[in-house]
């Protein structure tokens, strides 16, 4: 492997997986032991007939593993079944101006969350209300204002059944104001994939892992984020596959790992490779990097024309795709010293891994937010799908392009009608089915909503879970402009900090958990969602609710909806209370070619399969094919490097998932006790003139007239490129500018922040 860790730097010298992996497992267990239901639980999780995690949206293979959860989904199912109980008398005991000053860590230690609850601004607390309440004051502040003024967000946990009613809800209402967790992580992924291969989500199923050469991996933490997939990888490499990888940071899953559930590997330490190399690439700097693997592609089929043979897959490039000259020339013209300069690579590693592209039959590209979460994201996108179009892997077994998903139905619930774009939803069916008149125009994604707040356009909120200010880019602004809102709703299981930042109308839902019995008129329900590989699961829950006051999301969404909108024979929110299977019904009506038979197959092992045209070489785009394109920048970020001026990358800890922190254990990255660090490479703290553990601030470098800035970070030194230093998120989300996305989809850029370190 290549360019390995740096010995004077912090880091974590075992795999993952292995006896670390289960060590942090049995740290969360030992602090959320409940019964031993909860074994029961673990036992049954990603298992056909069993309980789908709410971490990842890592798919649920047919052929499962005897336990088929990784560290971070037994965290996030311990952390759902605490003993813990957040009780009306907690807050009794506490205002929320007093918990604005606690970490994330520890609002979610409360517990769960147990009665409805309501904000009375005259006490500064919440305090317990009925149900019933709750929904007459909603419906009451809803129905006052114009629907546009409106935000139903949603944090990609909720099921397919309750995401299809929610967005119901509001297009009945009058708004396509359904922003999504999506637009903060893959939003990118959706824009670019759907303009250049005609499909919005990725191309692979869980089978192509088994027969690809190589696999190319960009910008993509699999050993925290998504732990499952280490299987398939080391399969894969353990068959002869070759995995290049290309992150900014050093990632372990990605390095070697040990897999837990072989007695073998467990007794003898026996690591598995992952990466055959691992380059390093500037933040940003991978259109660069692409492009040199693309040069070397050219360069290898100018060679092999001299003895008639051919790299590229000419007759697929022919058949179907356009652009491909104005790509190639663009390619020729680009020097090696461009590509160098803008992705920190030299050009003999960029050709070395272009080998592997070269010589692999079958190759699957994976990437992540190191893609998608840059200003020029999209081009990022554009030019991984470059590289695999020249040699035909787009549409044959063992090729693809997999985005792999965060939050576990976030992809789901997007399939079922949570867009603020219309045209990606089918208006004219649901009109007939419901009776009514859809609204066309364009709703609002996270910025769009966001820069409506801060305008005081924007008026309600209703969150469907998720941590929605805590995770936003513009943390101070934003913060003072939610609380000039009318309303704000958030359903939720536990108490986080978007539930301290209040409207002048706030109410706190409680909600069942998916591990959790769902009893409702016609039985125990089962819900659904969709993985990253387009497959679709259903889940039961059978664990006791922790609290008889609990409703199921479903419920609150029904409840909201029926005191906010007027009766209408068609839609018949108490019947699918009753009986989700009908809510299923509802959604094959709207989707027949994706969900054909949805009850009856919702327990296909592996799930079901709801299709890909691209996979099927059918390209829904303007052009009629897959568009090659020609990149317009070399590097991502959207600002030009200055002295003293440094690429920030936000990132995630091991003991965490999205907002949501489990400790303060980095394991996978020797970091611990602490998440107030500033990682930086040990040449540019000595250039710096500082030393390991001095305490430093960060100013976002911006011309825009606006100041942001953290303090009390300690200088760690990390293996990064030079130029770039790294923190966690979502606490150096305050330095993200709500300006600084994605040109063409909006995502936040927060995988390269302009940044000025302030000693």
């Amino acid at each position: 492997m290549s360019d390995r860790q740096r010995s004077d730097t912090v880091h974590y010298d075992g795999p993952a997986g292995g006896w670390g992996s289960l060590r942090g497992i049995t740290r969360i267990f030992g602090k959320e032991w409940n019964s031993p239901a909860v074994l029961e639980t673990l036992a049954r999780q990603n298992k056909p007939g069993g309980f789908m995690c709410t971490s990842c949206a890592w798919t649920k293979p047919a052929n499962h593993n005897p336990l088929e959860f990784c560290e971070n989904g037994a965290k996030a199912t311990l952390w759902e079944l605490t003993t813990r109980r957040c009780t009306p008398e907690f807050f009794g005991k506490h205002t929320v101006t007093e918990m604005l000053d606690w970490t994330d860590y520890d609002l979610e230690q409360q517990g769960r969350l147990t009665h409805p609850l309501r904000y009375d601004h005259a006490t500064d607390r919440y305090v317990p209300c009925s149900w019933d309440e709750a929904f007459a004051a909603i419906g009451r502040e809803l129905k006052a204002l114009h629907p546009d003024e409106a935000v139903f967000y949603s944090s990609g946990r909720a099921s397919l059944e309750t995401a299809y009613l929610y967005a119901l809800f509001a297009r009945l209402y009058g708004t396509n104001n359904l922003p999504d967790s999506s637009n903060m992580c893959h939003e990118t992924t959706s824009v670019a994939l759907k303009k250049v291969i005609g499909a919005p989500v990725g191309t692979c199923v869980f089978d192509d892992f088994s027969h690809c050469d190589a696999i190319f991996f960009f910008g993509q933490n699999t050993g925290s984020n998504s732990p499952r997939f280490l299987h398939p990888l080391q399969e894969a490499v353990k068959r002869g596959c070759k995995i290049v990888t290309f992150n900014p940071v050093r990632e372990k899953g990605l390095i070697a790992m040990v897999n837990p559930q072989s007695p073998t590997e467990m007794l003898t330490g026996q690591e598995t490779q992952i990466s055959c190399a691992y380059l390093q690439v500037k933040p940003g700097g991978d259109i660069a990097a692409l492009m040199g693997l693309c040069k070397h592609v050219l360069e290898k089929d100018d060679e092999a024309k001299l003895e008639d043979r051919s790299v590229l897959d000419r007759t697929f490039i022919a058949e179907h795709t356009t652009g491909f000259a104005a790509f190639e020339q663009k390619v020729r013209d680009t020097s090696w010293d461009e590509i160098e300069q803008n992705s920190g690579l030299t050009r003999r590693a960029l050709k070395d891994a272009g080998q592997v592209y070269v010589e692999a039959e079958r190759t699957i590209g994976i990437y992540g937010m190191g893609l998608t979460q840059q200003v020029h994201g999209f081009e990022n996108v554009a030019m991984f799908v470059n590289l695999l179009l020249m040699k035909g892997n787009i549409g044959r077994e063992g090729t693809g392009i997999s985005p792999v998903r965060g939050h576990s139905n976030v992809q789901g619930q997007r399939t079922v009608g949570i867009a603020e774009k219309p045209e990606l939803v089918p208006l004219d069916k649901l009109a007939q089915m419901y009776g009514f008149e859809p609204p066309r125009n364009k709703g609002l994604n996270t910025v769009d909503a966001c820069e409506g707040i801060l305008a005081g356009k924007v008026k309600a909120f209703i969150g469907l879970g998720g941590n929605f200010v805590r995770a936003i880019p513009e943390k101070e602004a934003m913060e003072e402009a939610w609380r000039r809102m009318r309303l704000t709703v958030q359903i939720a299981t536990k108490l986080n900090r978007s539930h301290l930042i209040n409207g002048e109308v706030a109410y706190l839902l409680p909600c069942l958990g998916r591990s959790e019995e769902d009893l409702q008129a016609s039985g125990p329900q089962t819900v659904t969602m969709e993985d990253s590989l387009s497959c679709v699961h259903g889940s039961i829950g059978k664990r006791s609710p922790a609290s008889e006051h609990l409703l199921s999301e479903l419920a609150i969404v029904a409840g909201m909806a029926k005191a906010t909108l007027p009766p209408n024979p068609n839609v018949t929110w108490d019947e699918w209370v009753g009986d989700y299977g009908k809510v299923r019904d509802r959604i094959e009506e709207t989707y027949p070619d994706q969900f054909a038979q949805f009850n009856e197959r919702m327990f296909t092992p592996g799930g079901f399969y709801r299709g890909n045209s691209a996979r099927d070489r059918v390209w829904k785009t303007e052009s009629g094919k897959a568009e090659f394109t020609a990149p317009k920048h070399l590097s991502a970020t959207g600002f030009a490097d200055a002295p003293g001026r440094y690429r920030l990358i936000t990132l995630r800890s091991n003991d965490q998932f999205n907002t949501t922190v489990y400790g303060y254990s980095d394991r996978l990255r020797g970091i611990e006790g602490t998440r107030n660090v500033l990682l930086i490479n040990p040449d540019e703290i000595k250039r710096m003139g500082l030393e390991s553990g001095q305490m430093v601030g960060l100013e976002t470098d911006a011309e825009d007239g606006r100041t942001r800035r953290i303090y009390g970070l300690a200088v760690t030194p990390f293996d990064l490129p030079d130029g770039a230093v790294a923190g966690y998120y979502p606490e150096l989300n305050v330095l993200v500018p709500l300006s600084h996305h994605d040109v063409q989809s909006k995502t936040p850029a927060s995988k390269a922040v302009p940044v000025r370190i302030l000693v």
